[in-house]
């Protein structure tokens, strides 16, 4: 018997022996049913017992049964679909709350306070860009997923699975795979020039969880953090909510202006959080001598730099500028990668190469948190990269983001006429939009709630400021959205402006 219908059976069982005051047995059982539904003992969409099944466990007939299942259906509290069975369908929100008083009034119960960490990441979730992924047009973040190579992957995948001996499945290594370190190391000195011990390298889940890492082993309340401005929202949310305080360095066309900075001399920064490559959300390459004046105020302020390199492969298409990191001497550059913005973002897989003196705590908090990435895609991933199908991808996208980029601009400068794209060459997954009437914030994230209540979705660019934004506008991406998809709501979003 499948296990689920025997849970389903004890509790149906358990209240049917309840039900001694009806000569009907198949209103016994219907009560009985009823009863476990409205508990929540049989949640919602839960598939029921087959009335062949039930009937045989309860010892009925199968008709008792059928009549039962008759008069829920008639009050809808199960469905049925030919060939799918009987499924319970009842959602407990409201009655959950009668049931369970312990849901609605949690203030009559004496409980602990939350930390006044935990109360930090609550009061800053709305910093986070999380939207629901209805809408692929355009949303910011996404390569061209629809060319990613599924097929290579399965195979790789299927691979594992069949090879995989028993000890693969016990726990693994905190920071990685000692192979996929070594593929990411030789990867990175072959594409960016950084040239490291694979020892320092940390498989994470994503970016965010790198910063998550870093910020939980290096800031105490109160530590100063300097940050571009504007600046990715989730990073200022991590930042903000770790209880640092953020310096904000302003932006020019040659990057961060870390000589503006004011700083206390009790108060140091402990660290420096830094897009390079492609400054988000505009765009902007940070110049090589900036690269160098920074690697020289973090030296003098005992500083360490998070090189946040989201975007290299797209950013350096055409020229190449050398990372932060391999022009440190110092090992006190934290440089972060991931594969979820270069292949697709369900695969949460990304990594980080940690300063030598910061590896123990950071596989500690690793040990004591997030524990391990699942084995089974590192070792595909691994596997994706030494079968050089990564570079393959990534020229790929390239072509395809490129190709997209160039209709979305022509499409967007014929379809909308109340706002313009930012004058850049393509150097990333998405552009920024500005309105041709400036905006407040206010009416920037009106306009963005009606789009969206229309099928489109784009991001806040006043989001991105810390304080007070310069500027309102979209962050829109493309490169995920196929061409005549891509047209269509150009044309649909210009109308709705």
């Amino acid at each position: 018997m499948n296990t689920n219908h025997r849970f389903s059976i004890e509790r149906i069982s358990k209240e049917f022996q309840k039900q001694h005051n009806e000569k009907h047995k198949y209103i016994e059982l219907y009560r009985a049913i009823k009863q476990c539904i409205l508990k929540v003992e049989l949640p919602n969409d839960w598939l029921m017992p087959s009335t062949r099944e039930l009937a045989t466990e309860l010892h009925l007939s199968r008709t008792t049964v059928l009549k039962a299942y008759e008069l829920l259906l008639l009050e809808k509290l199960i469905t049925s679909k030919p060939g799918s069975g009987y499924k319970i369908n009842y959602s407990p929100e409201t009655e959950t709350n009668k049931v369970n008083p312990k849901k609605s009034t949690p203030n009559k119960y004496n409980y602990p306070n939350i930390s006044e960490q935990g109360q930090s990441y609550l009061k800053n979730i709305s910093l986070i860009n999380r939207l629901p992924n209805d809408h692929l047009a355009f949303r910011p973040g996404l390569p061209p997923i629809d060319v990613f190579p599924i097929n290579q992957w399965k195979k790789l995948l299927n691979s594992y699975w069949r090879h995989v001996k028993s000890s693969g499945l016990s726990y693994s290594q905190a920071t990685g795979l000692e192979e996929l370190k070594k593929s990411i190391g030789n990867y990175l000195n072959i594409s960016r020039n950084i040239k490291c011990n694979p020892e320092q390298i940390v498989v994470v889940s994503g970016s965010l969880q790198s910063l998550f890492l870093i910020a939980s082993t290096v800031l105490n309340k109160g530590d100063q953090v300097v940050v571009e401005n504007p600046i990715f929202p989730n990073v200022h949310s991590v930042f903000k909510s770790s209880q640092a305080h953020l310096i904000c360095a302003s932006l020019d066309e040659e990057g961060i202006d870390i000589s503006g900075v004011n700083i206390s001399n009790r108060n140091k920064p402990k660290l420096i959080h830094v897009t390079p490559s492609n400054h988000y959300p505009l765009g902007i390459k940070m110049s090589l001598k900036r690269r160098q004046e920074l690697l020289e105020w973090a030296s003098h302020n005992g500083s360490l730099i998070i090189e946040n390199d989201y975007e290299n492969e797209i950013a350096n298409f055409n020229q190449t500028i050398p990372t932060i990191y391999s022009l440190d001497q110092e090992d006190r550059t934290i440089y972060m990668g991931t594969f979820n913005r270069l292949l697709h973002p369900s695969i949460r897989l990304g990594y980080m190469i940690v300063p030598q003196y910061l590896m123990p705590a950071v596989e500690a908090l690793q040990e004591h948190s997030h524990r391990f990435v699942s084995p089974s895609i590192q070792v595909v991933m691994n596997q994706f990269i030494d079968k050089n199908y990564l570079y393959q991808h990534i020229k790929n996208c390239l072509t395809v983001a490129k190709e997209r980029h160039l209709l979305f601009c022509a499409e967007f400068s014929k379809h909308v006429k109340s706002m313009h794209l930012q004058e850049r060459p393509f150097s990333s997954f998405h552009v920024v939009a500005y309105f041709n009437e400036p905006k407040t914030a206010k009416e920037e994230i009106e306009i963005i709630r009606h789009i969206k209540a229309q099928g489109i979705t784009v991001f806040s660019l006043s989001k991105c400021y810390i304080d007070s934004p310069e500027k309102t506008g979209f962050i829109l991406g493309y490169s995920a959205v196929r061409p005549a998809i891509l047209k269509r709501k150009i044309e649909k979003l210009g109308t709705l402006l």
